[in-house]
């Protein structure tokens, strides 16, 4: 496996201890979490860590990736010089990277201005790491201020470029969480703070890393946190993987919100595996995969409707799903929607063997459709909801990018079953468990 695991880390200097000079004790507890997670890393021996930087070179709409053979940094700008680093770059990586992302014609590449010294949220990370272990080189990537789901297909790019060569990498991604968590802290405080740390930790705990694309962006922004965005190229990078998730710690005494947190792979999710290795079979092939013994019991002996997702690049490349069982189990139900979403949706040419690399594929299963006498029932978050009137019958899962209300949902549903506003409608609830 690749990606050895990923870790969530703050960087204020304050923590290195020739800069806190005694101060640092006051977060004792992120300091040794900080201790713990470079003593794992160090067990782990990776070629390669990559560290994500909200203090990287940014662009607004555009992705840097650390350029040339290496770079220098010190924290003489915190008053100790004396801590400095010289550090190696994985040169193959860095441009393997950005000739992926080239050739999606997504932006980011080794483009940077100033003078490439390594910075702050970098050095806060290796400062610990490097009093575990040395033998690795580094990749440096920074952010920008397009939205959530650019920063989510950076890290999947990333991942790509880590797979073709092989690397045996460490993800870190460095940022400290809400800036305004207290009023005597240094941006004062406003009530998103402590929200946006308290579902960031949630998320974090439950290893539930797609959600980080869903948080409100304006709350984000109200809360100053510092590092969602670079969480979320944590997320592309494990795009896939099942993982088990460690919050080791988190404090706010400073009146900002420092986290450590760790997620370990523990392999790809068997849904998503199912559907995907359908699709790259039927593509390449034109056969189906079996129900083969490495497929869970649990999608062999159970039935049920399930939807198969496809999208590319961030847009839909194709959807097909049922509402209740039509194969003799989940499993079958999973590689027959993934042959139709990949090859037969009508709204779209059929997948090519070209496009496979590209493709993120989600599996849906739903739950049974509960029927319900009003909208006040649904909650779009939650429910997914499907419209009949007579034969016809539209459906729309739950949690959808752009919808935003129950009246929006229903809308939506009622287009795609053809049907029109003053008929006579009923309406179904269902939820559903959302495999990535």
């Amino acid at each position: 496996m690749a990606i050895l695991a990923a870790f969530i880390v703050p960087h204020p200097p304050l923590i290195v201890s020739q800069v806190g000079n005694g101060r640092e004790k006051q977060v004792q507890k992120t300091i040794d979490s900080y201790i713990s997670a470079a003593k794992q890393i160090a067990a782990l021996k990776p070629d390669t860590i990559i560290i994500s930087s909200p203090h990287a070179t940014m662009y607004s709409d555009y992705f840097h990736i650390s350029r040339g053979d290496g770079a220098k940094g010190s924290f003489a700008d915190f008053g100790a010089a004396q801590v400095c680093f010289d550090e190696q770059y994985d040169t193959r990586l860095a441009m393997l990277t950005a000739q992926l992302a080239a050739d999606e014609g997504f932006p980011a590449g080794l483009t940077e201005r100033g003078s490439g010294e390594l910075d702050h949220g970098t050095m806060v990370p290796l400062y610990f790491i490097r009093q575990q272990y040395s033998g690795f080189r580094l990749l440096r990537v920074g952010l920008s201020w397009l939205p959530l789901r650019e920063h989510f297909r950076f890290g999947q790019i990333i991942r790509r470029a880590v797979d073709t060569l092989g690397r045996r990498v460490v993800y870190v991604a460095s940022g400290d969480l809400s800036h305004k968590l207290q009023t005597y802290g240094p941006y004062g405080f406003a009530p998103q703070g402590p929200e946006y740390d308290r579902q960031l930790i949630d998320v974090c705990s439950r290893g539930a890393l797609d959600e980080l694309l869903e948080f409100d962006e304006d709350m984000c922004e109200q809360a100053a946190e510092c590092g969602h965005r670079s969480f979320v190229i944590m997320s592309g990078v494990l795009d896939g993987d099942k993982v088990k998730a460690t919050v080791y710690s988190h404090e706010d005494v400073t009146g900002v919100g420092y986290g450590v947190c760790s997620f370990y792979p523990t392999g790809q999710d068997p849904y998503v595996a199912l559907a995907r290795k359908t699709v790259e079979q039927y593509v390449k092939s034109g056969t189906k995969p079996g129900v083969t013994d490495d497929i869970p019991q649990e999608m062999k002996a159970a039935r049920g409707g399930a939807f198969v997702s496809i999208h590319k690049q961030g847009q839909l490349r194709g959807c097909i799903g049922t509402i209740a069982a039509t194969q003799p189990s989940l499993a079958e139900e999973i590689i027959s929607n993934a042959v139709s979403a990949a090859v037969c949706d009508p709204r779209f040419d059929p997948i090519t063997p070209d496009e496979l690399e590209a493709l993120e594929i989600n599996v849906d299963v739903l739950g049974e459709p509960e029927l319900i006498d009003s909208p006040s029932k649904l909650d779009v978050k939650r429910y997914g909801v499907i419209v009949s009137c007579g034969m016809r019958r539209g459906l729309l899962l739950p949690d959808l990018e752009g919808v935003d209300s129950v009246q929006q949902q229903i809308a939506i549903t009622m287009a795609k079953g053809g049907i029109t506003q003053g008929e006579n409608i009923t309406l179904h609830r269902f939820e559903v468990v959302r495999h990535r």
